[in-house]
This record gives structure tokens, C-alpha cells and sequence, in this order.
């Protein structure tokens, strides 16, 4: 279903800023604008997830004792 939209004359303005070329449509660039805004805000709750998983301090120990383990040829590979 389609629909019309009414904008102001700056508002198109920087729509127009905004295309790739001069034959995309408004509808492809607010489409483009919309996956843009969700792949950050996929990457914003994954810093914050890193960011929370890289503040514990057992977690850390844990990563360095492993690094440690790996450094003296303490591991198993798998194939």
C-alpha cells in the first residue's frame, strides 16, 4: 500500500542531501536511513554487552589465565 506524506520545504531539502543518485527515490533513502539507524543500535547493545562482559573481574582473570594456558602450549586443537 502506498501512501503520500507531506513534508516541509526543508525537510526535502535535506532528504535531497541525502541521495545517492538523482533518480533514488525519498522512500529508498528513508528505507537506507532506517537500516542504517538499526545496524547502530545492533552495535551500540553489543559494545554495551562487551563493555559489560569486559568489567567483571572474573571474567578478565579468566581471559588471562587462558592466554597464559595458550602462550604455554597448554591447548587442543581441533580438526
Amino acid at each position: 500500500m502506498e501512501t503520500t506524506i507531506k513534508l516541509e520545504m526543508k525537510t526535502k531539502e535535506k532528504l535531497d542531501a541525502f541521495k545517492l543518485s538523482k533518480r533514488e527515490s525519498y522512500n529508498e533513502i528513508i528505507e537506507r536511513m532506517i537500516n542504517e539507524c538499526r545496524n547502530l543500535t545492533t552495535d551500540e547493545e553489543s559494545l554495551k554487552e562487551t563493555i559489560s562482559i569486559l568489567s567483571d573481574p572474573e571474567t578478565l582473570r579468566d581471559i588471562a589465565e587462558a592466554l597464559q594456558e595458550y602462550e604455554q602450549g597448554k591447548y587442543v586443537e581441533l580438526k
